[in-house]
């Protein structure tokens, strides 16, 4: 019997397969019994090839956040700071049903390090102190986590009776599903310039204050 051209397990098939239980299942389907099952093989052999259904998630999260884009930074801070948060955006909402295992922080995943290392990077280097660096990293990232995990106009049910003499102000939030996906991503852009205009102004008292602590000879504290 000739061998199959395509092995059937490999490190790359695996991630694929487990990243597709996720997407249609749901998180918590994904066990190393499931993962066989759907590759048609035993369980102990997913065991060559990824020690725990823990680093298996890590290593799909990791090639999720691969696909993030940070090279606007190589430009201005607010080039990479909005083309960062769209594509991270995008990559997240490809995969909802992992965004809660990837919320918690990029651990010790290659790719969620180095995104992370070249956001802080680039602003560091546009003149944000280190501490405001950091925290314009974990601001970004909660819009970014927010929008996301889901639809805020696919929340609303699309039954006008439900608004009717309730509530005023809904009269029109059962159309809301209709336009979804155009104003989930307008509301995203908002408040993205919103975080964008309001850091310009910040960065712009910084420098101020910045100057004035350096000419009274207070040195570089910064």
């Amino acid at each position: 019997m000739p061998r199959p051209s395509t092995p059937r397990l490999s490190p790359e098939r695996i991630r694929k397969i487990g990243l597709e239980i996720i997407d249609t299942e749901g998180l918590e389907a994904l066990s190393m019994r499931r993962l066989a099952e759907r590759l048609d093989v035993r369980a102990a052999s997913l065991y060559n090839h990824v020690a725990t259904k823990d680093d298996l998630l890590h290593e799909i999260a990791d090639e999720v956040i691969s696909e993030v884009d940070v090279s606007g930074f190589d430009q201005d801070w607010v080039t990479g700071l909005r083309s960062w948060a769209r594509s991270y955006r995008a990559a997240l909402a490809d995969h909802p049903n992992l965004v809660p295992f990837i919320a918690y922080g990029p651990a010790r995943r290659e790719s969620a390090l180095r995104v992370a290392d070249a956001v802080h990077g680039g602003l560091t280097r546009a003149g944000w102190p280190q501490r405001y660096a950091t925290m314009i990293g974990a601001s970004t990232k909660y819009l970014v986590v927010g929008s996301a995990m889901g639809s805020f106009s696919h929340g609303f049910p699309a039954d006008a009776a439900v608004y009717t003499n309730r509530f005023p102000h809904l009269t029109r939030a059962h159309l809301l599903h209709t336009k979804a996906a155009e104003i989930d991503t307008a509301s995203f852009e908002l408040a993205l310039t919103a975080l964008i205009d309001g850091l310009k102004a910040q960065l712009a008292d910084i420098a101020e204050q910045r100057a004035a602590h350096e000419a009274i000879g207070g040195g570089n504290a910064w």
